[in-house]
This record gives structure tokens, sequence and C-alpha cells, in this order.
């Protein structure tokens, strides 16, 4: 497919080629001006292939939208990815991606716009091909999954936030390769069901269709997470089907009592779980992952990271079983830099006696790890 790109607005400090950018552009596929929202954090430099992100808005919604109810720019800015927000086209006067919907016929090929928009950013920024990823909400979810089935050599892991996979997509799945997956559905949504619904697969179905395309182990591990905000009247099953292929894994957020809603979203409409933030925790499960699989973790490879205690209403140590100088940083929920340091000594206490409530995510080194200060 031919395709043309057209810049269409910058908005933020463009006169500098270190800061923070917005870009309105598009492409053209198929003979369709498709446009898009390109987000390139301030650390972004061109020097370092960095990964990329792809971020589907829901059915009727739109990428601007998309790009503030399920935010990562924050968490882009500190860890350096790309992300961008691809638009839909309109069908019956809403947006949306096509991926199967009975009773919705429709030509557009949204796996090769999605193709040919990896291939034209990888041309104008620097980008690592083995590590792109794609995510959305609800009919974004839904072609997450169309990319693993479809596109799998380009797509090193997925995350759905209450979407699903249509009878289309389950019935021409053809993966090419073992896909990470991770599925965030609230038992409550009233629009994407979780256990019965004529538009697509039940939840459970869709994870054990994955769980046995990766060849993961049957039984999860199952914990349920804090409840940290008790008055969101949902808590969270956090399932992990482990020893995949390539060392992957298949993983389920089940949000108990949670709607059609994402997680941690600063738009807190009913039925929105505050356990969590959504769009960290997608990113901490794809920092895991290139194409080939599970990344090795090279320099960390065999040491541990003490945390205690935790939880903790005031302090935590940080102990390490080697001698080295690393790095740590702790983040907001929603993937703000909060505080920053580095251990020289093996043994380091870091004071949040001043935080809220809430989990937090420590990164040491190139591992994260979850933090829960209390009252």
């Amino acid at each position: 497919m031919k395709y043309t790109t057209v810049i269409l607005l910058f908005t933020g400090f463009v006169f500098s080629s270190s800061a923070q950018q917005t870009i309105n552009a598009s492409i053209t596929h198929d003979g369709i001006e498709r446009d898009y929202i390109l987000y390139v954090p301030e650390i972004y430099d061109g020097s370092t292939a960095v990964p990329l992100v792809l971020n589907f808005h829901g059915f009727g919604s739109g990428a601007s939208q998309q790009m503030f109810y399920g935010d990562f720019r924050d968490i882009a800015d500190t860890e350096g990815f790309l992300l961008v927000h691809p638009e839909g086209t309109t069908l019956i006067g809403n947006q949306f991606w096509n991926v199967g919907f009975p009773g919705l016929s429709s030509t557009i090929d949204d796996v090769g716009f999605t193709e040919a928009l990896i291939d034209e950013l990888a041309t104008l920024y620097t980008i690592d091909l083995d590590r792109v990823y794609a995510t959305g909400m609800s009919n974004g979810g839904f072609m997450s999954f169309l990319l693993a089935c479809q596109l799998s050599e380009k797509i090193a892991a997925v995350a759905s936030v209450t979407g699903s996979m249509t009878q289309d997509t389950f019935d021409d799945c053809n993966a090419q390769l073992p896909t990470p997956v991770l599925q965030i559905h609230g038992t409550e949504d009233d629009v994407v069901s979780y256990n019965e619904n004529n538009l697509s697969l039940p939840i459970p179905d869709v994870i054990s269709y994955w769980v046995d395309h990766n060849n993961c182990e049957t039984t999860p591990t199952t914990t349920t997470l804090p409840d940290v905000d008790v008055s969101d009247g949902s808590t969270i099953e956090y399932s992990v089907y482990e020893d995949g292929d390539n060392g992957i894994t298949t993983e389920h957020m089940k949000v108990i009592g949670g709607g059609h809603t994402w997680p941690g979203s600063i738009l807190n409409s009913a039925g929105t779980n505050q356990d969590i933030d959504a769009s960290m925790e997608i990113w901490l499960f794809f920092s895991r992952y290139d194409i080939n699989g599970l990344l090795s973790t090279d320099d960390y490879e065999n040491r541990h990271v003490s945390i205690y205690p935790n939880p903790t209403q005031s302090k935590i140590n940080l102990s390490l079983n080697y001698a080295k100088e690393v790095h740590y940083k702790l983040f907001s929920p929603l993937g703000k830099q909060l505080i920053t340091g580095t251990i020289t000594s093996g043994n380091e206490e870091i004071d949040i006696s001043h935080l809220p409530s809430n989990i937090y995510f420590l990164k040491v080194g190139n591992q994260f790890h979850k933090v829960l200060k209390t009252n």
C-alpha cells in the first residue's frame, strides 16, 4: 500500500529539538487520509531507539479523548517511549475500528493502516521495532486483539481495557508468535459484558484462548490487590498465567464491581476503579517484553531487591544483595515522578510519610516494584 504523510499541527515547545511535542498528523492509506496524534516526550533525542505505544480509542470516541482518558503521557515523559493515538474512521456517525462487529459492515483495513503508521513513524523517529505495543479502550481493546491476531510479527504485547474479541477476530486469528496479553475488565461492564455478549467472546474465553496460544500454565497465580479506595465500589482480582513460550505470561485484572471504564482515569465516572492506574499497569506489563518474549535482565539477572516494610506508613528500606551504584525513582499511580535517588551502599531509606495513602511504583535499576502507603 502506498501512503503519504502530512504534518498538520505542532503544539508545545516545537522550536527546541529536545522539547515535549504533541503532533497532529496524517497519512494516506488505501486512498483515505487517516489522522493520528503523536506524543513525543522531552527526553527523546533520537540518539537511542525507543519503544512505541499505540493507544486506540473506543467506539464513538476519538484520538484526543483517548489521549486524556487513558493517559500515558506522564509515563512516557519518564520512560521515554513514543505514544501514538490513531484515529478511526466514521461509520453510522461514530468513529470506530473495523474489528468485525456483527451488523457493522465495512471494508476499512485498520490492520493495514496500523502497519503503515508504524512503518511511517519508524522513518521519522528512532523507534525500536522490537518494542511496539498496542492497547486501547473498548473498541480500541478489540483492535489490540485484532493486531495480536493479524500483525503479531510487529506487535510485541497487547493490553485491552474493557475490550474483547469478536467472533470474526477469533475465527480468523492467525498469530504467528507468542503474544503477551493483559486483559483489564469490569464484571459489571454494561457495554462489553464480562460473560454474555452478542458482540464478542466472554472474557474468560478470551483469556483461555491466549493461555492456550501462548502455551502458558493453565492454573494461574491469583491475588487480590489492596482495596486502596474503598469508595469506588470495586476490587481487583489479578490472575497471572505463567511459563508461556519465550517466557511470556497471559494476565487478567478482573475488576469485581467495575464498569465500562478505564481504572485510575482522572475522568472518574461511575464504576471507575481507583485502586490501580490502568495506564501504569499496562506500561509495567509492556516494559517486560519485546517481540522475542521476556526481555533479558542482563545486568540485574539473579540480583535481588528487598523492600520493607511494605505496606508502610512512613518509610521504606531498600536492600540490595549486590554492591553497585543503582538509581531509583518513585512514581505516583498516574506515572508522575515523585522521588529520585541513588543507592551507593546496598541499603537506602526513603521517606514517603508525606505522601497520601495509595499504591506507588518504585523503579530500581530496570526493575519495577509496587509499594503500598497506608495511613
